[in-house]
């Protein structure tokens, strides 16, 4: 993996590629556990109004519940049920094997640029991240963070390396590296290297910049599909 500066707008935090086979996790400090949750709370509350025109958009958009619950793999590989509203036609996991040709992802993700799948309305939701506002739950019930490596499918999580294994070292989060830098854009090699970069150096901080980064990051739109 090449250690790249214009990879992250946050490149002062980016380690010595021989640091990444000795990525230790750090104990997270209360202050993050504590931020995170009532960060989550006041988002919620604030968000409340679009995230109630987002259910009634979602619910008129056609058949198929408002919310989409996937099973994903958190902290120290627990399983948790993670909430997003749903983008996608109702048996669009039936059709996944058929659109393997179509793949844009990176070798472990399974993604498709011009998904035929994805709703009118949920194209909008991706195009500006608003389809993973329900994972502010998640982030209260404990299950993710604020910020974090991005929540792996149980099935991605098998093929895991030794090394891509560390990111399970910390929650996964709403938001991180991934996300400002570049999402379904990156290859696996630059995802796993800047979550290890996180792992290594999560804490409160960090997270605060991370955040204040995100929301460039959805209005530029990159990778977000």
């Amino acid at each position: 993996m090449q250690t790249s500066a214009a990879l992250s707008p946050l490149a002062d935090i980016v380690l010595p590629q021989q640091r990444l086979l000795a990525v230790v996790p750090r104990p997270v400090p209360t202050s993050k556990r504590v931020a995170d949750r009532v960060g989550a709370v006041l988002l919620l509350l604030v968000a409340a109004p679009v995230l109630l025109l987002l259910v009634a958009a979602v619910a008129l958009s056609g058949p198929g519940g408002v919310l989409f619950r996937q099973t994903r793999v958190g902290l120290n590989g627990q399983q948790f049920v993670l909430l997003k509203f749903r983008t996608m036609r109702p048996a669009a996991h039936v059709e996944r094997d058929q659109l393997r040709a179509l793949d844009d992802g990176n070798g472990m993700l399974f993604k498709i640029r011009a998904d035929p799948r994805t709703t009118a309305v949920g194209r909008v939701l991706r195009r500006w991240s608003l389809d993973e506002l329900p994972q502010l739950i998640n982030v209260i019930r404990g299950e993710m963070a604020l910020v974090g490596p991005r929540p792996a499918l149980p099935e991605e999580v098998e093929r895991y390396s030794a090394i891509a294994r560390r990111r399970l070292h910390v929650k996964p989060g709403l938001t991180g590296l991934w996300q400002i830098s570049g999402r379904s854009d990156l290859s696996w090699a630059e995802s796993v290297m800047l979550d290890l970069h996180y792992v290594e150096r999560a804490g409160l901080a960090l997270d605060v910049r991370i955040l204040a980064r995100t929301f460039g990051a959805v209005v530029s739109g990159r990778g977000a599909y």
